[in-house]
């Protein structure tokens, strides 16, 4: 700061020198940098928790209707369109379980055969596709939902005796069977490990037509 003496002889402020503003506004420039620095890291934070709870919603979302419809399959062996089949499939080492079964849905009327399975879209990612067919409806009127994508592993498993098996079908069991587990695992971003959540579905056992 340059300073000079007043009439009284004492020292006077007058301002200050060239490299004590520049000094100014590096300080400044760097506390900036900081403060911008943390935002942009708690924003980033943020934005990644919401990112993973609305995902982790949908699959919550997907498997309560999931199990619903499990629960509200229809199988009769003197009906031939009915049926309850799952597949053992994988898809480059991802299992992708595929699951169908005439059943209830709230998003068709009447009976319905509805098929679970995964599947690539344009950008090369798995999703979880669910795909609907009115049973007594006009034929090849499929209605086709996109549920989740950057699906990692979609595993539909039946309870036969005291184990889980991968493969069933009704008309080789006679029946849906008592308990279906379901799980699935689902990337949020690509560098991010994956979640997997599950449910445990219970047929009821006398349903027909």
């Amino acid at each position: 700061m340059i300073t000079h003496k007043n009439q009284s002889g004492h020292p006077a402020k007058t301002g200050f020198i060239l490299i004590e503003v520049l000094i100014a506004v590096v300080i400044t420039a760097v506390i900036a940098a900081a403060l911008y620095s943390t935002f942009f890291l708690s924003r980033k934070a943020v934005d990644a928790v919401d990112d993973s709870l609305v995902k982790l919603q949908e699959c919550r979302t997907v498997l309560d209707i999931l199990k619903r419809e499990i629960e509200s399959a229809v199988y009769d062996k003197n009906k031939q369109y009915t049926l309850f089949k799952i597949d053992d499939r994988d898809f480059y080492g991802k299992q992708a379980s595929q699951l169908v079964m005439t059943t209830f849905t709230p998003l068709s009327a009447g009976l319905t055969k509805i098929t679970y399975v995964v599947e690539e879209n344009d950008d090369k990612q798995l999703i979880l596709r669910k795909k609907m067919d009115a049973v007594f409806g006009t034929p090849y009127e499929t209605k086709s939902v996109d549920l989740i994508e950057d699906v990692e592993s979609f595993s539909i498993e039946a309870q036969y005796i005291d184990k889980w098996v991968k493969t069933w079908d009704s008309t080789v069991s006679n029946g849906p069977p008592a308990q279906v587990r379901i799980s699935v695992t689902v990337r949020t971003k690509k560098d991010e490990t994956p979640f997997t959540i599950s449910d445990i579905a219970n047929w009821r056992v006398g349903r027909a037509l």
